[in-house]
């Protein structure tokens, strides 16, 4: 009886061997030629100046992954295994989850998207409405910046995707414009000259476009004067405060008077009944 079932199992086993060396030889081979397509298709894209170090490796592994599932399904059929019903499974799963995290997964689209367009890149300052801040990593799911009070933000990719962005780091020179109020008993030509001056004095100021001090407004309690000059983007914060200060020390030395708000009121009785 014994020896019966033990030869049983010895052809049962010689019957299945060339399936199992089969199954096992695939898997292998499958998961060979998965890691060398990987590193081919990272190679590659790494040559492309445009792709995003984060898009290539994640495409990379999706090729990688892809290989390999292919591997298991011919692993399956080699043994008799029906792919096609498992594909139709996996196809009826794969639905499924992708709609219970269609949120998720939404943030992976805009992340790619974000990846091959290239609206920022790390390192840049962006404001996306609802965020700005200092780009600090461009990953698939979220972005990360730093605010300039350097908090840490995180914002969904599909925010920044479907949001106006504004990038303040993508060309080097910006306009600057500094207002400034004089009374409207002041001479408006001295004034004009002498914020003029201190544009000329301050080495950051480009002289090409040419700097300009121009009326900006006639306001309520002033007359607005507004000096409008081009700098690079690094001197944009440190010159927009030197500038007010100096403009207010230049008012102060040539007499010029830099009104506060007022208003006339008038008063008018009513005769006795």
């Amino acid at each position: 009886m014994d020896l019966s079932i033990a030869e049983r199992a010895i052809d049962v086993a010689l019957a299945y061997l060339p399936n199992v060396v089969g199954g096992i030889l695939i898997l292998i081979f499958g998961w060979i030629v998965a890691g060398a397509v990987a590193r081919w298709v990272r190679r590659g894209l790494a040559r492309v100046e445009r792709i995003d170090a984060t898009l290539r490796n994640f495409l990379a592994s999706l090729v990688r992954y892809g290989i390999l599932i292919l591997t298991v399904l011919a692993m399956l059929n080699q043994f008799g295994v029906q792919t096609a019903s498992l594909i139709a499974l996996f196809g009826a799963a794969g639905l499924a989850i992708g709609l219970a995290l269609q949120g998720t997964l939404s943030n992976v689209a805009a992340g790619v998207m974000l990846l091959l367009l290239r609206p920022f890149k790390v390192g840049d300052y962006i404001d996306a409405g609802s965020a700005a801040g200092t780009v600090i990593d461009l990953g698939l799911f979220t972005t990360e910046l730093a605010t300039f009070d350097n908090i840490q933000v995180f914002v969904p990719n599909t925010a920044l995707w479907g949001a106006t962005l504004k990038n303040y780091s993508v060309y080097p020179t910006r306009r600057l414009d500094v207002t400034v109020g004089i009374s409207y008993g002041d001479d408006l030509e001295v004034a004009l000259a002498a914020l003029e001056q201190v544009l000329r004095d301050d080495p950051r100021v480009h002289r090409e476009p040419e700097p300009q001090v121009l009326v900006d407004a006639l306001a309520d309690s002033s007359v607005n004067l507004i000096g409008r000059f081009w700098c690079n983007a690094g001197d944009y914060w440190p010159l927009r405060f030197d500038l007010t200060k100096r403009f207010k020390q230049t008012c102060d030395a040539r007499g010029i008077t830099i009104p506060f708000p007022q208003r006339d009121v008038h008063l008018h009785q009513a005769p006795a009944a």
